[in-house]
């Protein structure tokens, strides 16, 4: 089992985690390069073992009476709320979460719990009618095991809301966090979960590279895989689901669309376009990654934009009052640059920002953007926000729509205008006068083509779609009569 050992000492982490047969490596704070611990890695052979012995325990799990579930879910709510500054400082130092951001992903972690224990006993099937004398039902069960695959910008929240509904609902669960994040990512849960009453065995931590999150999928055990990452990722897993007959949920990438329509309130546009380009250095799937204005506000937008970016601080978020903190590490840094400069080179003007120091990328803003430059066409993943005017309702709907991702939209302006626009781009997510940013515990959420396979959690439909299996039941009162 692959659970943090020791007692529990009322520290989430204290600096070290059980290693496995891939060894350890060193949890290392992007703002500062500071080592923050030692985690243990594991390699196939640990999924292999951890698979073997989640399926062992969670037939027993998914009997327990469903209050008994619910109560370890309330538990872990309760303890992610007592815990809440410790977590917040971990994620913060970790990750490079700003203190508010990593607030956020506490509050919701501790949501998704309460969420998941009442999600243990809401109402699971349906009766059906039947042309037979007898009761026809469609039941919805435990999948089994769940493999959950995790990535570095949320670690916490992009864990737990996968890993608590599947557990609510029976199922066992394999957890491999981001290597980058394996302690806010994996750690927290699996001490939190570890306290709350959690069964030994029902969920297993297994932190490491490409080769671990592939045993995981692989392994004849895991009937659902649960994966939060990068497109390109998801279509590999998806390719070997698909092999394997087994479901994926795949929750990827995302350029989102901001439109400005005329008349939009140009201040609160531009805060909106600023919250949605730069929170967390632009490090998230939702992130606006296209600001589409009209071109009555277009050269005040940009002017309004680059003074906001101009005036966010950029440093260590856990010892300086900062806006933005380090992207994750040195590789993803190199790419953002280079997708500005290809992208200023190819004839967009640098309205601010455009520069770093060590992993610290100041919010840049890009004018004169032409679909076709490197920084509007891919997802930055960065604090960078293209910009990009249109004439007409129409024009804006086109561009909004010549993407092959589909996650979030968010429209600004007349509300009528708006739902007409939101009514002609598909996508996973729309918000009218908001960015593109926004999750709640009890929303289903997903994205479309290639932001995803849709709706895959949140709120107890999508989650007891994704997590369980139908099963159809019929019962007579008498063995039937047949002619043979």
């Amino acid at each position: 089992m692959l659970l943090a050992d020791g007692t529990w000492t009322g520290k989430i982490f204290d600096g070290r985690w059980t290693p496995g047969s891939g060894g350890t490596y060193e949890a290392v704070a992007p703002a500062t390069g500071k080592v923050l611990g030692v985690v243990g890695a594991a390699d196939p052979a640990d999924v292999a073992r951890a698979a073997t012995a989640a399926a062992a325990v969670q037939g027993d799990w998914a009997a327990r009476p469903y209050d008994e579930r619910a109560a370890v879910l309330r538990r872990a709510g309760l303890l992610f709320e007592r815990h809440a500054e410790e977590i917040r400082d971990l994620l913060v130092r970790e990750s490079g979460s700003v203190p508010a951001k990593a607030a956020v992903e506490v509050g919701f972690a501790a949501a998704e719990c309460f969420e998941a224990s009442a999600l243990a006993a809401h109402p699971q099937g349906l009766v059906l009618p039947s042309t037979q004398p007898r009761w026809s039902m469609a039941r919805r069960r435990p999948a089994g095991v769940v493999g959950v695959i995790a990535p570095f910008n949320y670690p916490l929240i992009l864990s737990i809301r996968s890993v608590a509904p599947a557990l609510a609902l029976g199922n066992a669960v394999l957890l491999k966090p981001d290597p980058r994040t394996a302690i806010g990512g994996g750690v927290v849960l699996a001490r939190i979960l570890e306290e709350a009453g959690l069964p030994a065995g029902v969920l297993h931590l297994v932190p490491g590279g490409a080769d671990t999150g592939a045993a995981l999928v692989s392994a004849p055990e895991v009937r659902i895989v649960s994966f939060t990452g990068s497109t390109a990722a998801g279509r590999r897993i998806g390719e070997t689901c698909g092999r394997l007959l087994k479901r994926a949920h795949l929750e990827l990438g995302g350029n989102n669309a901001l439109i400005v329509l005329p008349g939009a309130d140009l201040d609160r546009a531009a805060a909106a376009g600023a919250w949605g380009s730069f929170l967390h250095q632009g490090q998230i799937c939702m992130a606006t990654g296209r600001h589409l204005v009209h071109e009555s506000l277009y050269p005040d937008y940009v002017a309004a934009l680059a003074a906001k970016a101009d005036h966010l601080p950029v440093g260590d978020p856990e010892t300086e009052d900062v806006a933005l903190g380090p992207i994750i590490d040195e590789r993803q840094l190199r790419r953002i640059d280079g997708l500005v400069r290809d992208s200023v080179a190819a004839g967009a003007r640098l309205a601010a920002g455009g520069t770093y120091e060590g992993l610290f990328y100041r919010p840049t803003v890009l004018a004169d953007v032409r679909p076709t430059m490197p920084a509007y066409a891919d997802e930055v993943f960065g604090p960078v926000a293209p910009v990009v005017p249109f004439g007409t309702v129409e024009e804006a709907i086109a561009l909004a729509r010549d993407s092959e991702y589909g996650l979030s939209l968010g429209i600004l302006g007349d509300v009528g205008q708006a739902m007409r626009v939101a009514d002609a781009i598909p996508t996973g997510l729309v918000h009218i006068n908001d960015q593109t940013v926004d999750d709640e515990a009890n929303a289903p959420f997903g994205g479309q083509a290639a932001s995803g396979t849709g709706a895959r959690f949140g709120g107890p439909e999508a989650n007891i779609e994704a997590f369980t299996e139908t099963q159809w039941v019929t019962m007579r009162g008498e063995i039937a009569p047949h002619p043979f």
